[in-house]
This record gives structure tokens, sequence and C-alpha cells, in this order.
């Protein structure tokens, strides 16, 4: 089994690693959106991050990333190094079979650069998951159930039906969410787990509490590995990188109004006309963004690191634009000195 705990470079505590969601800017396209994970991919490898996950979303206008196992493929194939994985892919919505076939394909690609990150939530509205599933009755609580059948098939343990291709280990299973019911699974599994502070920031210390005291020793684990999604930001002062942040959270706040559509840009936000609910609900979301200059952005990181106990940390900078987001990850690069 590949040694799941990841390496710190430079200055960094624990290693640093990239969530992608290939975002979509206003006036852009999603050739564009690729293109730009394609670039951040090859640069996030030269300057020292561990791994970089993409996620699975549909329905979404802003977000490209909804084929993680095409999107991975190309990305590894663009680089030579960086661990490559999902984050995550969306269990419910696929077969196991079909997970088992694509990641082992992946793995035979690519041997120990793979990483299968699994969540149980839809990642989009439940009319489009409707029309991903296989069946109308599909329940998320049978989400254990899922993860053992796609684990049988990578080990090759089901005794009539074979994933192929499967080599002779099986990339990482990482268990992902944010509640403490995948937390939970994940520590009686003895399986790496990978929280989404950056979506439910409430709950991060209660779930990994709920991981690590759940824990059982595994072939793959011998002690906890968690991981959380921590959205940051850095720009050349604190104005710019506020500015280019509430872009960031009207997107989030359109999302939640169900009304979802391309990345606006920073003079978008700057004018939308929010109004008194929506300006609490902007700036509670900015609250839990680490922004800032390279120093502001790294002290804030360190801070939440050390208050969490994490073993790694997973940035996705939700920005308008590919250049600003590739920039935003070589400063807090050169913040934390990390090298390849």
């Amino acid at each position: 089994m590949e040694n799941i705990r990841g390496v710190a470079r430079g200055a960094a505590e624990v290693p640093l690693s990239v969530l992608e969601l290939a975002t979509v800017g206003e006036g852009g396209s999603p050739g564009e959106a690729l293109r730009g994970a394609t670039e951040l991919a090859k640069r996030a490898e030269q300057w020292g991050y561990h791994r970089i996950w993409v996620a699975e979303h549909h329905g979404m206008p802003g977000v490209a990333s909804s084929s993680p196992a095409v999107l991975i493929a190309h990305l590894a194939a663009s680089t030579s190094t960086i661990r490559l994985g999902s984050g995550g892919v969306m269990l419910p919505n696929h077969a196991p079979l079909v997970i088992a076939e694509q990641f082992g394909t992946l793995h035979a690609l690519h041997p120990g650069r793979i990483d299968l990150g699994l969540g149980r939530a839809p990642g989009t509205d439940m009319v489009t998951a409707q029309a991903l599933r296989r069946s109308a009755n599909v329940d998320p609580d049978e989400f254990p159930q899922e993860v053992a059948a796609l684990t049988a098939f990578l080990d090759g343990a089901n005794p009539r039906v074979q994933a192929i291709p499967r080599g002779d280990d099986r990339p990482p299973i990482w268990l992902l969410g944010s509640s403490g019911f995948s937390a939970r699974l994940a520590g009686l599994l003895g399986l790496p787990f990978a929280y989404a502070h950056h979506f439910s920031a409430a709950g991060t210390e209660p779930a990994l509490e709920l991981y690590r005291t759940s824990f059982r020793p595994s072939e793959v684990l011998a002690e906890p590995y968690a991981m959380i999604g921590v959205s940051a930001l850095a720009a050349e002062s604190e104005q710019e990188a506020l500015r280019q942040a509430m872009a960031g959270a009207l997107a989030f706040l359109r999302m939640r109004l169900g009304r979802p559509g391309r990345f606006p840009t920073p003079e978008e936000a700057a004018a939308y006309p929010y109004s008194a609910a929506e300006t609490e609900f902007v700036y509670g979301r900015l609250a839990d963004v680490v922004y800032g200059d390279p120093d502001q952005v790294r002290t804030g990181l360190e801070e939440l690191r050390k208050r969490t106990a994490a073993d790694e940390l997973m940035i996705t900078t939700t920005v308008h634009g590919t250049d600003t987001r590739i920039r935003s990850y070589e400063l807090i690069a050169q913040a934390y000195e990390m090298t390849p």
C-alpha cells in the first residue's frame, strides 16, 4: 500500500496541496478554465505542492470539473511528480464498478500518483442528481456499502466480477465529508479523512475529533491522517485580496440562493446591490476565508493548522481569472519558502 502521508516543504509544518474546481469566469469559457487548471497543476508541481485534487460538481455553469477521472488523466499526463486525485468522486452518482475501472486505469497509467477521494453528497441539485444516477432510489445512507463494494473491486475481492485493469495494489481511498457521518466511517475503516472546512467551517473540529476517536488502525494507516480543505487567497496587498475574495463570496451567495452562474468579476461583486441579509451572509463567508498579503495568509493558515491539528492543508482559491488564482498559489508557496 502506498504511503499516504505527504511531505512538508520549506517552512511548512505540514504538506500543502491544491483543490481545483476549474472555475469558469464571467466572460470566459470551460475550455479556458480547463487549460487554466492544467497550467495550475504544472506550476503547483514546480512550487512544491504535494497533491492537486479536482471536485465533482454538476449543473453549475461556473465549474468545469464535472468529470474528475477525465480531468485527472489530463493533469497527470501534463505533470510528472505531483499526486492527482478526486476531491471527490460523489459515489452515490456512480456504480462502484465504473469508479473502480476508471481509477484502476488511472493507477495503471500513473502508478504511485493517484488518490481516490469519495463523497456521499450528490454535488448538485436533486433534479440533476436523478438524471445522473442509475436508480431513482439511491440512498446516501448506503454509502458504507458502496465504499465496501468499490474497495472489493479495487482489491480483486469480488468473486463474480473483476474490475479491469487492476494492478498489484490500489490507489489510496480517502473519505471526504462536511459532517460527522464520513468522519466516523473513515475512522472505523482506518482510512484517511478530508474535511471540507472551506464549505462548512463550523463543523471542522467536531468532525476531526470524531474521526480521531473513532479511528481503528488498518493495513492502510496505523494512525489517523486528517486533511482539511481551506479557502485561501493571497495577493500583493490585503485590500486587493479582499477585492478578489468578494467575488468568491458573491458566487457562494448565488449558489446558496439557487442561482449559480459563471464566476463573477471583482467589479461585478463591488457593484452588486446586497440586501442586509446578503451582506451578513457574504461577510460571514469571508470570515472563513484566509485572505490577505502572503505573510497574513501564512499566519492565518498556521493558526488554523494549530487549532485543528490537521496533518495536511488543501488550499482552494476561488477567484475570477486563472492568472490571479495561479499568482495566489505562487505567493503562498513563496511565503512558505517551498521547493519541489
